[in-house]
C-alpha cells in the first residue's frame, strides 16, 4: 500500500470513529462501482448521509476541503443515486457531508465535519 493510500485509510478510520462518537451509525465503507467509490455511508437518526472523507498531511496543497471539487461532488451525487437504487429501503431524508482530516506529524489529528455540502 502506498503512502497516500495509507494516509487515506487512516483518515477514513478516524472519520468513521468521529462520526460514530457523534451518534451516527456507519452503514458502509468504501462502496465501490466501476464509476467510483463512496467513502462512508452513514445514518444520522432518520437521515441517510453520504460522507466524502478528505485527508491531508499538510496544507501545502490547500486545505482538505478544497480537494472536494465540482467534479467530485457530481460523482458523489451520481454514485449516491446508484447506491440508493440498489437498496430495498427508501430514505426520505438524505444529505452529503464532508469530513476533513489533517494529520500533521507531531500534532493531534484535526477533524472537521462539514454538514450538507450538497
Amino acid at each position: 500500500m502506498g503512502r497516500n493510500r495509507d494516509l487515506g485509510k487512516r483518515g477514513e478510520d478516524l472519520a468513521a470513529e468521529f462520526l460514530e462518537s457523534a451518534g451516527m451509525v456507519v452503514l458502509e465503507r468504501n462502496w465501490r462501482t466501476r464509476y467510483g467509490e463512496l467513502d462512508l455511508i452513514a445514518q444520522d437518526g432518520a437521515v441517510l448521509v453520504f460522507v466524502e472523507v478528505k485527508t491531508r498531511s499538510g496544507l501545502g496543497y490547500g486545505t482538505p476541503a478544497e480537494a472536494v471539487t465540482r467534479g467530485k461532488t457530481e460523482r458523489i451525487r451520481r454514485l449516491a443515486g446508484m447506491w440508493l437504487a440498489a437498496q430495498s429501503r427508501r430514505w426520505t431524508h438524505i444529505r452529503v457531508d464532508v469530513v476533513t482530516v489533517l494529520l500533521q506529524r507531531g500534532y493531534a489529528p484535526v477533524i472537521t465535519h462539514l454538514r450538507q455540502v450538497l
